[in-house]
């Protein structure tokens, strides 16, 4: 009777995982983390992922490559972006790949998020480019970018 049954389980979960997959890139961790809430049997979720990236219908690379996208296009930079793939799970020489695909000049988008952010506005005194700098090292901007992009003023 346990075989009959085990297909099915097998068949919620795929039908899960896809649903989840539906919406948007999910990485295996994070896919793994929302079936567990649903109260799926790990051994099933295993399967069920294993056969997903078998397939290619779950990618740990694209997944990377998507966040990477967003990330950029909200003013994020290197440190902030690497920490926070890191976080969702991901090996870090799938990261890697995931940086290596993008191009990406780090200077030119720390220099728009500052002007962005800044507009024209001199650095009135010390406490001012203090905050500047480090909204920019939030962001995830390395020490040179940051005065690369403040010194442009």
């Amino acid at each position: 009777m346990t075989s009959q049954t085990e297909p099915s389980i097998n068949k919620a979960v795929k039908k899960a995982a896809y649903n989840y997959l539906a919406r948007r890139e999910h990485s295996r961790d994070e896919l793994k983390q929302k079936l567990r809430q649903k109260d799926f049997a790990d051994d099933d979720i295993e399967v069920v992922l294993d056969k997903l990236q078998e397939h290619d219908i779950q990618s740990d690379l694209r997944y990377a490559q998507s966040m990477l996208r967003q990330r950029i296009a909200k003013g994020y930079g290197y440190a902030y972006i690497n920490n926070e793939l890191k976080q969702k799970g991901l090996h870090s020489s799938v990261i890697n790949q995931a940086f290596a695909s993008e191009a990406v000049d780090w200077f030119e988008l720390a220099q728009q998020v500052y002007h962005k952010r800044f507009a024209d506005n001199a650095i009135v005194d010390q406490k001012d480019k203090a905050k500047r700098m480090r909204f920019l090292q939030y962001r995830g901007f390395d020490f040179e970018q940051i005065s690369a992009a403040m010194s442009i003023d």
